[in-house]
């Protein structure tokens, strides 16, 4: 006589919501991976090696405060202006670790 052993393991199906949460979560690391590298540095397509002063964003810092470290006696928001379009940056937000090209004369 032999004996057939049945599996009592549940099958595991993935529903398409679940394929479509796990397609989410991929992309949202892809996207995640690709903004890891591509600072305000990158967009504004600085070579390596220059000798262009910078400025590392740190913790806790904004451009409203990095404009009034670099300027204190020039309205921030000029400053500010000056730092978006040297960086090519098309909003004010900015992370710890980011690196600024500083405009000329700073």
């Amino acid at each position: 006589m032999s004996h057939t052993t049945v599996s009592t393991q549940p099958h595991l199906t993935i529903t398409r919501r679940g394929r479509a949460v796990i397609a989410a979560i991929v992309a949202s690391a892809i996207i995640a991976v690709g903004l890891l590298f591509a600072g305000p540095g990158a967009q504004a397509g600085a070579e390596v090696g220059t000798d262009a002063p910078v400025y590392t964003v740190l913790a806790g810092e904004s451009l409203w405060s990095i404009a009034q470290e670099l300027a204190p006696r020039q309205d921030p928001r000029i400053t500010i202006d000056q730092l978006m379009r040297a960086n090519n940056l098309r909003s004010a937000d900015i992370r710890p670790g980011d690196v600024l090209l500083l405009p000329s004369g700073f």
